[in-house]
């Protein structure tokens, strides 16, 4: 199946370079980027001819961080899990991790054993254990009775029942065996984020040096940074190893603080993130968030038994959106920040970037930069004529 995109505008040509005044074409071909250009497209009989007009084309979303998304979590099993998929897929979320919360030994191995066909089969890129090896002063939205240090057996039999498909662990450093643990889980080809901890700049630089790379969503769940103790937040800003979540939603970080992040690390350090519930996609009401109930008023997850935030109900095109028209970002910056930047920090080279040779995951955006058209490996999930 041969598909050519007409008539668009490049945002950014993929690469973070910024819009491209001139209209561009793209032949996709057998779920790949076949070639791509400027001005009049090539002859060549496709299959399907699409005119983009008014249209900017962008690469497919990655996310790095998300819980679940149309009434369903990634928490609930495979069927569950296809629909979190399946609604980050039509909101431009091409590539999507499978973050799971902490919980026991038996919960967490039955939960990781029901995503990794999801994994294998490329709906999910990944799964995300978000704990259990947190502090419990830094737990927000996670059940404190599920805390516990890491212990080399746990490690390892979760890495068994994942079957070389867990892609990420969130961890806090300071715990009892916690850098340990970063050296056993790195040397495993895993990637380590520190995160809900309640560690120093000194525990933390200790993690980087170990091997972690990423920085759970910064700011939140861990001190904050003062002028006598930079703390983690200071380590993992100013560590060029490391990539920077942030989740976007103008409630979670300040507008002036997503921006401070984004002029020290920069959008080639810096990964927009969802951190998205089942509510996502479905508006307020009673939800579920791994053992906890949370409340969505307003477009606002909170725990209901406290008020503390509990995920969110963003999409990574809403974070993309609010960054640059909240924030003040640049839109190849926000964009940057929403695909190559995520992609690099897992190693997938064959996305993030548009370019020829590489997998056909592309968005279309209209000038409000709002999500019209979905192609995940060439497939439409959202053709631009379909309503959201």
């Amino acid at each position: 199946m041969m598909t050519l995109l007409t008539d668009f505008t490049f945002l950014g040509d993929g690469k973070g370079s910024g819009s491209v005044s001139a209209q561009g074409w793209v032949i996709i071909d057998g779920g790949v980027i076949g070639d791509m250009g400027y001005g009049q497209p090539p002859t060549a009989i496709a299959d399907e001819v699409v005119d983009c007009s008014g249209l900017q084309l962008a690469p497919g979303f990655i996310d790095l961080h998300c819980h679940g998304g149309g009434g369903a979590s990634f928490t609930d099993g495979g069927d569950a899990a296809l629909i979190v998929a399946h609604t980050h897929a039509r909101a431009g979320t091409t590539s999507l991790m499978a973050s799971l919360l902490s919980g026991s030994s038996d919960d967490l191995l039955r939960q990781v054993t029901e995503l990794v066909p999801l994994a294998r089969d490329g709906y999910i890129v990944g799964i995300h254990l978000e704990g259990p090896w947190i502090s419990e002063h830094r737990a927000g939205a996670h059940a404190v009775s599920a805390l516990r240090c890491p212990s080399t057996a746990e490690i390892y039999s979760l890495l068994q029942a994942g079957e070389g498909h867990i892609a990420m662990v969130t961890l806090a450093p300071e715990l009892e065996g916690g850098i340990a643990a970063v050296r056993h889980l790195v040397e495993a080809g895993v990637v380590v984020a520190v995160g809900h901890t309640d560690g120093d700049e000194g525990a933390t630089r200790a993690a980087i040096d170990a091997g972690a790379t990423v920085a759970t969503h910064l700011f939140n769940c861990m001190p904050p940074m003062t002028h006598r103790e930079p703390g983690p937040v200071g380590a993992l800003l100013l560590d060029p190893q490391v990539t920077v979540e942030l989740i976007a939603d103008m409630r979670h970080v300040h507008p002036s603080m997503l921006e401070v992040a984004r002029r020290v690390a920069g959008a080639g350090r810096i990964a927009l993130i969802t951190d998205a519930t089942a509510a996502t996609g479905k508006g307020d009401g009673q939800y579920r968030l791994g053992s906890q109930d949370i409340t969505v008023l307003r477009g606002c997850a909170r725990l209901t038994h406290s008020g503390a935030l509990a995920g969110s109900t963003l999409t990574l095109g809403a974070a993309l959106q609010y960054a640059v028209d909240d924030a003040g970002w640049p839109v190849a910056d926000a964009l940057m920040s929403a695909t190559a930047t995520p992609a690099r920090a897992l190693t997938l080279g064959d996305r993030g970037r548009i370019e020829g040779g590489l997998r056909a995951d592309l968005v279309l955006l209209d000038a409000g930069l709002q999500v019209r058209g979905v192609l995940r490996l060439g497939q439409w999930i959202r053709r631009p004529t379909e309503p959201a």
